[in-house]
């Protein structure tokens, strides 16, 4: 992305992106912010995220383990980058679904147990609509992919 970016004619699907071409870094910020710390903390917390899995009942918690802590950070990565944004957000709504559902079953539990994980299913489905917002309409100017988009584009 070059540094006139403000300058040059803007095809946002959102018009005040034009305006403040920030905004979508920023929310791609605090979108991969949870994904990298959750996954970082799998890695370091092996044994007991491995023990917190087993309770939860989750069959080959050896394979899903590394899958789930790599997807995280993966994830996150390509968020905080902006780089194939849109494939990235798919992925950890995929992630997201069967991980929200196991392991915040509020439906399923009782009183304060029940109200906390309710939160944290909620939160997750916030983080999901964040997602979606980024698939439907992409990672903004100051991305990865607007900036292989742009050299992809013929010199004029």
């Amino acid at each position: 992305m070059s540094a006139t970016f403000v300058s040059q004619p803007c095809n946002a699907t959102i018009p005040h992106v034009c305006a403040t071409p920030f905004l979508p870094v920023v929310g791609r910020i605090c979108l991969a912010a949870i994904f990298l710390v959750a996954g970082t903390m799998k890695f370091l917390n092996w044994d007991a995220t491995a023990a917190y899995m087993e309770q939860h009942h989750l069959p080959m918690v050896n394979i899903l383990l590394p899958l789930a802590a790599t997807a995280e950070l993966a994830g996150g990565l390509a968020l905080l980058f902006g780089w194939l944004t849109r494939m990235a957000s798919a992925g950890l709504i995929l992630f997201l679904v069967p991980a929200t559902v196991i392991f915040h079953n509020f439906w399923a539990q009782s009183g304060m147990e029940a109200q906390n994980n309710m939160h944290h299913f909620l939160k997750n489905i916030a983080i999901m609509g964040g997602l979606f917002f980024i698939m439907a309409f992409g990672p903004g100017p100051l991305s990865c992919d607007a900036w292989s988009k742009e050299k992809a584009l013929p010199s004029r």
